[in-house]
């Protein structure tokens, strides 16, 4: 049966189905597009929060422990990190040097 216009009330529901169909799929990209910015916003915190800390990296025979930053992937340990005053402490012991690469006492210095 047509309504008014000449289309039918199929048509128009098969009309209305295809754009619902496109407004999901607009919503669904949308949806995994928020998703990605979460894992990004996560990310960047957790790397935020990991160049607050610092951690130890055991002394070798031939070299002494070194103190890093907590983001330094010279040394990609998750865990056992020290706080700011735990670091100061380190770095004031004899064997122990900070690393030259991440620079761990420019951010006990500025703390």
């Amino acid at each position: 049966m047509s309504g008014p216009g000449g289309i039918s009330d199929l048509d128009k529901n098969r009309a209305l189905v295809e754009w619902l169909e496109w407004q999901l799929q607009k919503a669904r990209n949308r949806v995994r597009e928020l998703e990605v910015q979460q894992e990004q916003e996560r990310r960047r915190r957790e790397q935020a929060h990991a160049a607050m800390r610092w951690k130890i990296q055991p002394q070798r025979s031939s070299s002494a422990a070194l103190v890093h930053r907590g983001d330094c992937a010279l040394y990609p340990v998750e865990g056992g990190f020290l706080d700011r005053q735990e670091a100061l402490i380190a770095l004031a012991g004899p064997d122990i040097e900070p690393c030259q690469i991440c620079n761990p006492q420019i951010g006990l210095v500025d703390g």
